[in-house]
């Protein structure tokens, strides 16, 4: 999936929740968002009402590490930025309201503790972030770009900084950076307005040093109420120091069976102090601590440790402790404006999260009994787990193959733990956990969950094969010939908890070969890479838990080497297929050098020299010469190790793979395969961790959608078999002769097709079986790929994105003669952005979105009211990209002959449910019939030239909105197409036009605004000349519309507020104010606008204007 792509996936949960194990927390200043970041390596966003009601919203994925620490990265007022940090160096800006991950980059170092700080410099205000982690410095890092500015380092005993704070002093201009380094020496560095001013990478050195003898520090934290005193918790004891001159004031030692892990102040006279078991306690400062006492100060200098401040509150976690893998995170946060809550938040690693809102007033204790002992225990206000979540909705949240799993007596669906999509049959593989294989139709089956229709009466619906072969869970599912053509196309690889990797065929269902040569279960199935010897080339390397590596040819059908002594686990698997070596590094450390030839083991290396094997093995160049020793010692090698035979071999080797690929290559082009590298739809299975069932989100590259679409349009079967231009010409002879010899050609290309499939599916070998073999694939393989891959997965992706429910005449076009199906339930929808970040919303997201549109609505809202029509108030960013996507798409399909999706193959599907035993019946078809469009390369329908029909479509797109027919493509046919004959194609293509029509203009009136996120103009402005004409119109006529519905008020601060970025020198020549006032129908022109695309924007104008003038007749 490339960058610039728009891509829009979908997400099929599943009932089970992802696994979240808390490793930090963060509530965003308006106390309506709270952020947990996890071990594996996401991120969640939780809704909070302000009745401290939970609900989780979102999950962000990018990092692929545990996540250190999260920090706010805006002020109050502005956008609502966050930053994450991973064990692994990585750092991410997020936009909390759309989950859009804004900038990210990659350091050296891992932070532990980022804080984010904000100054004004005369009238513009600045963010930086400070962060400190494994490296002896703060790092002061800008908020916005995450460049590392400055850092402020240490002169006296420099070493890691274990936590600090940031005290803002009202009274002078300058802010104090206080730190406690491991050692336990707090530093203080002052940030004046001149350093923070300079972006060079001078050091600023610190300003004193003082050992306070705090080892083990966890957390340091500032009196705000006060501001003199500072609160230093470590493992054992915390203290409280005078911030003035950093005296001890008062220290209290923890129990023996605890540790403390954090702490803060919560008001001028009571600190809460949280264990590393969950546990917290609120304790009530003695009045030596208190600046506004009189025996302020009093115990200073004096060995007075008996005096333990009284206990006030004590709040333990749950009474009913599960076994937690993890210490769980608390942290105290509270509000600075209304409501002042304040909050204790605690996370742990079942992915709960519990709340308990700190009272003001203490509660009254008897006088008699002594402080300790008699502390009152605090009720939490609210705790959730995401399952807990998942568990309350209604319907269940849907898992990609649900309607096949769910066995007789059973609650719970078999879960999916493995799976691989096929994109080139568009069939989805999934190994489930009683060790069943099924292959399904990933459209049909994904229709299934989301969308309602005649599918839903069916049981055992979409027709699949079930394969069983393993005893108990698949692990893993490999296709080979997907990553490389030189593998069999109908092997299909998978390894399983029962020690077994099984060969499959993938079109009989027929189990090849089992191989049973490892002592744990498989955890991997990788493929060599191209460069091998020729019979590494035919191998599945196999990955198993009890530490071994096996090379596992598919050919010869046997293991041809078993690499088996590694005493730890295997985390990384490399190749030198220059030197005929496999690299095996293990989980500590230690690397394993395999000869593939002969098995034998060449060495095991550890330390740094380990390091540089596997950084050797990354060098693009596959006959490098190792970078370790020298290159006459590597000429030696080369001779004792093998012969010079064998060297002849592998440069012969060489060519001939070049050789066989150029070939495969040639072959592959002369299918019918698309020409397009992109696939317009992808189904990639996720795990947040190893031991959930897999969930899998559904990818639609609309570009790739447009131009399957265009393609099969334009390979449709002609009378006159000439070339497009050609084809303009002769447009009236065409229409003529279509009908007539239309039912002749649909014969012969059905031979034609059924000749191409069979020679695509048999290999060259094996002579005497593949007479046995053309009788199988005839009755089988053809039934498997009997639907069209690219109308279902515009249908699918159709049905999910347009807003239902708001015009009732077009819901019924769209039913009735597009054939787009209705949603039953909210669609989880993702938005990927910068570097592949994405963000995912979970099923939840109904609750907390409902929630927000009662609130802008001023009235309570039920589901109804958001299925089918909620995505479009999730956020604007989400908005942009579906609003591009439903337009571009309709546009395509207008342009397009009689592309509805009606009388597609669920007419011909068996009506009696499938055998149980999986294989489907090859649905029947009777001669009478002609056939239904449905072959994958031709969509059975006559095709005369809608070259001239696309390029119309931008035009058009906003002209339906009238009603009449009036602004179709000129090219639209009038004859009746052979398939369903009762819609006729005018009706078609006027619904394409009404569907792109609402989308473009009228969605926010009849949504409403408060229901109504707006697109983003800079995300319409970057797509204004993109690559793929279809989405550039769609962005064209989207901005047009955006600009007019904001009006010359919008207009202006649209400019005012980019005016900052704009070159100066442009202002002079014409300044991009004066244009909008005096006409405001025009766009502020954009930066430098190529000449051509002046006149296609002109005719819109033109029709926008029309429209407009219609809607308010």
């Amino acid at each position: 999936m490339s960058g610039n792509n728009l891509v829009l996936p979908i997400v099929l949960w599943g009932r089970t929740a992802p696994t979240h194990c808390i490793s930090s927390l963060l509530v965003m200043d308006d106390f309506s968002t709270i952020i947990t970041g996890c071990h594996d390596g996401q991120i969640c966003l939780w809704d909070m009402t302000p009745e401290l009601e939970i609900c989780p919203r979102a999950m962000l994925f990018g990092h692929t590490a545990s996540i250190t620490c999260l920090s706010k990265a805006s002020a109050c007022g502005d956008k609502q930025y966050m930053v994450s940090a991973s064990e692994s160096g990585e750092m991410c800006l997020w936009d909390v309201n759309d989950g859009r991950c804004i900038e990210f980059t990659k350091l050296a170092c891992a932070h532990t503790g980022i804080q984010f700080y904000q100054f004004t410099i005369g009238t513009q205000r600045e963010g930086r972030l400070l962060c400190n982690g494994h490296y002896p410095e703060i790092l002061v890092v800008d908020a916005t770009s995450l460049e590392v500015l400055y850092s402020l380092v240490s002169k006296i005993l420099p070493d890691w900084i274990s936590s600090m704070s940031i005290i803002r002093s009202h009274r002078t201009q300058e802010d104090t950076v206080v730190a406690v380094s491991v050692t336990g020496i707090l530093k203080v560095w002052i940030i004046t307005a001149e350093v923070s001013k300079m972006q060079d990478m001078d050091p600023v050195f610190e300003e004193e040093s003082k050992p306070i003898y705090c080892q083990g520090c966890q957390s340091i934290s500032f009196c705000t109420f006060t501001q003199s005193s500072l609160l230093v918790v470590c493992s054992k004891y915390w203290r409280v120091f005078d911030a003035g001159d950093y005296s001890l004031l008062c220290s209290v030692p923890s129990d023996t069976d605890q540790v403390w892990t954090g702490g803060e102040f919560i008001a001028a006279d009571k600190v809460i102090i949280w264990t590393e078991d969950g546990c917290s306690y609120i304790y009530k400062l003695p009045a030596s601590c208190l600046p506004a006492s009189e025996h302020f100060r009093s115990d200073v200098g004096k060995t007075k440790e008996g005096s333990i401040p009284p206990l006030v509150y004590s709040i333990a976690s749950r009474s009913d402790k599960q076994l937690l893998i993890c210490p769980p995170v608390t942290r105290f946060f509270f509000g600075r404006r209304e409501p002042f809550h304040k909050l204790l938040i605690q996370g742990d690693s079942s992915g709960r999260l519990s709340l308990w809102s700190i009272p003001e007033s203490s509660p009254l204790q008897p006088p008699s009994i002594p402080a300790a002992p008699a502390a009152a225990e605090l009720p939490a206000s609210t705790t959730v787990s995401l399952q807990e979540a998942f568990d309350k909705l209604t319907p269940v949240s849907a898992g990609i193959i649900d309607q096949l799993s769910v066995l007789p007596g059973k609650e719970e669906p078999v879960k999916v733990t493995a799976s691989v999509y096929i994109p080139s049959q568009g069939r989805l593989v999934c190994g489930r956990e009683d060790g069943s294989i099924i292959l399904v139709p990933a459209t049909q089956t994904a229709i299934v969950q989301l969308l309602q229709g005649e599918h839903m009466l069916r049981r055992g619906w979409p027709p699949h094969r079930t394969l069983r072969g393993h005893r108990n869970k698949v692990t893993c599912v490999l296709y080979p010939y997907q990553i490389s053509p030189r593998y069999d196309q109908r092997s299909l690889v998978s390894g399983g908890v029962d020690f077994s990797v099984i060969v499959w065929d993938i079109f009989t269902g027929e189990m090849k070969h089992i191989f049973c040569v490892h002592g744990g279960e498989i955890t991997q199935l990788i493929i060599p890479p191209e460069n091998c010897s020729t019979r590494v080339q035919h191998c599945v390397c196999s990955v198993a838990s009890d530490h071994s590596v096996g090379l596992l040819s598919l050919r010869e059908r046997k293991c041809i080497m078993l690499a088996s002594r590694h005493l730890f686990p295997i985390q990384v698997i490399k190749w030198r297929p220059a030197d005929d070596y496999l690299v095996v590094g293990c989980s500590d450390g230690s690397v394993y050098v395999w000869q593939m030839d002969t098995g034998a083991l060449d060495r095991c290396v550890m330390g740094i020299t380990a390091v540089e094997i596997l950084n050797a093995c990354d060098e693009l160049a596959p006959a490098t010469v190792d970078a370790l020793s020298h290159s006459a010692v590597n000429l030696k090698q080369a001779m004792t190790r093998r012969s010079l035979a064998a060297l002849k071999n592998m440069a012969q080797h060489k060519l001939q793979t070049l050789a066989t690929n150029l070939l495969a290559a040639d072959n592959a082009d002369k299918g019918n395969l698309p020409k397009y590298s992109h696939n317009a739809l992808v189904v990639q299975s996720m795990k947040t961790n190893l031991t959930d069932p897999d969930m899998h989100v559904l990818f639609f590259d609309v570009e790739a959608v447009i131009i399957q679409l265009l393609t099969e349009e334009a390979q449709r079967p002609n009378p006159m078999l000439v070339s497009p231009e050609s084809l303009q010409k002769s447009q009236a002879g065409a229409d003529k002769g279509g009908s007539f010899l239309a039912n002749k050609i649909f014969k012969q290309v059905k031979e034609t097709m059924k000749e191409t499939i069979k020679e695509h599916l048999l290999d060259e070998d094996e002579e005497e079986e593949e007479e046995m073999r053309r009788r199988e694939e005839k009755s089988k393989s053809l039934s498997l790929l009997e639907y069209n891959l690219t109308m279902d997965t515009a249908k699918l992706f159709m049905s999910c994105l347009h807003a239902w429910g708001l015009n009732q005449q077009l819901d019924g076009i769209c039913l009735e003669r597009l054939g787009m199906l209705r949603p039953h339930c909210p669609i989880s929808f993702g938005l990927i952005s910068r570097g592949g970040h994405m963000s995912l919303m979970l099923p939840t997201f109904k609750e907390s979105l409902l929630y927000q549109l009662s609130l802008a609505t001023g009235r309570k809202l039920t589901l109804s009211d958001i299925v089918g029509k909620g995505t479009y108030g999730v956020s604007r960013a989400v908005t942009t990209q579906h609003l591009l996507s439903v337009i571009s798409l309709a546009n395509t399909l207008m342009g397009m002959t009689n592309a509805t999706f009606v009388g597609e193959h669920m007419k011909k599907a068996p009506a009696r449910p499938p055998r149980p035993g999986g294989t489907p019946e090859s649905p029947r078809r009777t001669p009478a019939v002609p056939p239904q469009p449905s072959c994958p390369a031709l969509q059975a329908q006559i095709k005369q030239a809608a070259v001239a029909t696309a390029a119309n479509a931008g035009a058009a797109t906003v002209a339906g909105a009238r009603g009449p027919p009036g602004g179709l493509p000129q090219g639209a046919p009038g004859f009746p197409s052979p398939g369903p004959a009762s819609h006729n194609i005018p009706s078609v293509n006027e619904g394409w036009s009404q569907l792109a029509a609402m989308h473009c203009v009228m969605l926010p009136d009849l949504l409403g605004l408060d229901k109504y996120r707006p697109p983003l103009l800079e995300m319409l402005a970057r797509r204004w000349q993109d690559r793929c004409l279809e989405v550039r119109e769609a962005a064209q006529a989207l901005l047009l519309a955006e600009l007019r519905r904001i009006g010359q008020s919008g207009r202006k601060d649209t400019i005012d507020a980019w005016a900052l970025y704009l070159p100066q020198y442009v202002d002079m020549v014409s300044s991009p104010g004066t244009t909008t006032e005096s006409s405001p129908q025009a766009p502020p022109p954009p930066d430098a606008q190529p000449v051509e695309t002046k006149a296609p924007e002109e005719e819109m104008d033109v029709t926008d204007d029309d429209i407009t003038a219609d809607l308010t007749e």
